[in-house]
């Protein structure tokens, strides 16, 4: 099994990251199935005021270019990514278009 911790900023308005929290709450099923079926074990949200962090366990296997390619051919995730764009906003310095960023794992206490 793999690890990996991205980032992400959230519009600091306080009404919508109420919003964006609301729709984590009932993420809907054809974002979870598609979420599972690329190899996600699980996944887990942290929110900070407006930064989210993101940790997500995955298959050996797992890819986040094939991810991201199944992704784009997948109408009900890219409605879902297109409505999750209204709460969020790329970390500065971000390639542009992208939101998530995969954080570098500087320390470990039992290593």
């Amino acid at each position: 099994m793999k690890r990996y911790c991205l980032a992400l900023d959230l519009v600091p308005d306080e009404k919508l990251i109420t919003e964006y929290e609301t729709y984590h709450q009932d993420v809907w099923p054809e974002i979870k199935m598609s979420i599972l079926d690329s190899g996600i074990l699980n996944m887990e949200i942290y929110r900070i005021q407006n930064r989210l962090f993101m940790i997500v366990e995955t298959a050996d296997d797992f890819s986040f270019k094939q991810k991201s390619k199944t992704d784009s051919e997948n109408p009900k995730v890219q409605k879902w990514e297109e409505l999750m764009w209204k709460y969020q906003q790329a970390l500065p310095n971000s390639p542009k278009g992208e939101k998530w960023q995969l954080m570098d794992k500087i320390f470990e206490l039992n290593q």
